[in-house]
């Protein structure tokens, strides 16, 4: 029988809550539809925000939202998006379906949803096609308390205290659809814009983010790690606290990136086999990292990954909109589980997105709403938020198949505050189930209780069966009288433990 050891007593560092962060772009019916409906609605809410998906994503302990792109920033005007709703400008969204935006969703309602599901901000800004006036008059209106022509425009628009922004990115994808610039000239553009991304409250400082690189890009890292900061003076903190990187799964490559829904096995195991790859990616990157900063004063943050599949047949090929399977659940599983192990770099990570786009947690259609199969994979992981990562090995055997092999179990282990330590477990074998063996370093556990989520691979939710897949109690596990746990993993399924200290 495979084991799982954990040493309860080495813990290797703290699992940030904000690894378990969401995406919100204005792109197809994300923002609207999804997260806000206005006002006037009929399909209930509260100052516009759609109450169900609200209080679904609450029930996730949503740490923090980026907002509004992805590619999306790198075109927004931030001025477009304030003052009374009839006068904001309309405009084409060209990087995503050419559809209208009417700018009716803006920095006001994005704070209240904020303010909603209690979570921390991410903004990005616009480098692409804005001014570094632009840019520092946006962090003015949002975080100055004082007397000054945007703060009291802000207090016209309705809002007297400043807001707290949390994070900050200083563009988005700068290397692509956010102005396809070279790293050298993105750069020194990151120095001189963070810059003017001023400190207004000293009680609540700014996290600036620098755009890090696409997948594989080691050459975009160096660069932009040797010219973007001050290494000389060793000035970190101040221009840089993070770097981003972004990595999406999609079994076929760009061009073929495959159904969501209509997959046999060898496309399962292509897709594992690539969800793993982003271990090698925050490695390789780290690496990187640590010759301009070897006291990893700068982070890590994933703040785009996911599975990216062909949209559903019929739909706006522009809007992004996929199905969510168990397939999604275990890249979900996998990717977590190695972002949980490599906390002590990656300080923030952001799934795309948040609802009917790409790998969302939600969809919705009308008034209906359902939970897509990755929702139930964030609420099971959610209890290692801010949880202390615990040193743990598990014996694993390779399948697959003969170019895409990976291991059958994925795991991470972590301790909350009360010093109960949770397990999670995800078996990557869609024929067989895993008897896995837990031992402790010294701990006896004495008392534990389980969820699962499990399906075959290419199952999912739908309007008309919305509870198809999801996470219920689970009670095939047996505590020895050593205090070793033995539990069986049916194949395709995840499995998340909770032993009580």
């Amino acid at each position: 029988m495979p084991k799982l050891f954990i040493n309860e007593n080495k813990k290797v560092g703290k699992i940030h809550e904000e690894i378990y962060g969401h995406f919100a772009e204005h792109l197809g019916r994300c923002i609207y539809e999804g997260l806000y409906v206005g006002e006037d609605s009929p399909i209930p809410n509260v100052n516009g925000m759609r109450t169900d998906v609200v209080e679904a994503l609450k029930e996730l302990d949503i740490p923090v939202l980026r907002w509004p792109g992805g590619c999306f920033a790198d075109e927004y005007h931030w001025k477009d998006g304030i003052g009374p709703k009839e006068d904001r400008k309309k405009m084409i969204n060209t990087n995503w379906g050419d559809v209208l935006e009417d700018n009716s969703f803006g920095t006001h309602e994005f704070m209240e949803l904020c303010s909603q599901l209690g979570c921390k901000t991410y903004i990005n800004g616009n480098v692409g096609s804005g001014t570094v006036q632009e840019m520092a008059e946006w962090i003015e209106y949002m975080t100055f308390d004082g007397v000054s022509p945007l703060a009291d425009l802000r207090r016209k628009n309705g809002r007297e205290k400043p807001w707290r922004v949390d994070y900050f990115g200083v563009g988005n994808e700068n290397w692509g659809c956010g102005g396809n610039m070279t790293p050298e000239y993105y750069a020194n553009l990151y120095r001189r814009y963070q810059t003017f991304v001023k400190q207004y409250n000293v009680d609540a400082p700014i996290y600036k983010i620098c755009c890090g690189a696409n997948v594989d890009d080691y050459h975009w890292t160096e660069k932009v790690m040797a010219a973007a900061h001050d290494h000389t003076e060793a000035k970190f903190h101040g221009h840089m606290d993070g770097i981003s990187l972004h990595y999406y799964v999609h079994p076929g490559g760009w061009d073929n990136k495959g159904s969501a829904t209509r997959f046999d096995e060898a496309e399962w195991f292509r897709t594992m086999y690539k969800a793993m790859f982003i271990e090698q990616l925050v490695e390789e990157h780290g690496r990187i990292m640590d010759i301009f900063d070897p006291e990893r004063k700068i982070d890590l943050i994933v703040d785009e990954w996911g599975c990216w599949f062909d949209v559903e047949p019929g739909t706006n090929p522009g809007f992004l909109y996929q199905q969510n399977t168990m397939r999604d659940a275990l890249v979900a599983c996998i990717s977590l589980n190695i972002f949980n192990k490599h906390c002590r770099r990656i300080k923030m990570a952001n799934i795309a997105q948040v609802v009917n786009v790409l790998q969302a947690m939600v969809l919705t259609e009308g008034e209906k709403m359902l939970l897509t199969p990755t929702y139930y994979i964030f609420r099971m992981y959610k209890h290692h938020q801010n949880g202390q990562l615990l040193d743990s090995f598990a014996e694993t055997t390779e399948i697959g198949t003969d170019d895409y092999k990976v291991p059958d179990i994925s795991e991470s282990v972590s301790m909350d505050e009360k010093g109960n330590i949770h397990i999670t477990l995800g078996n990557l074998s869609i024929t067989e189930e895993k008897d896995l063996e837990i031992l402790f370093f010294a701990k006896k556990a004495e008392k534990a209780r389980a969820t699962i989520l499990t399906g075959a691979m290419d199952s999912y939710n739908t309007f008309e069966n919305p509870e198809n897949i999801k996470e219920e109690e689970y009670h095939a596990f047996s505590i020895m009288e050593n205090g070793i746990i033995n539990v069986i993993l049916p194949p395709c399924s995840v499995v998340h433990i909770e032993v009580e200290a």
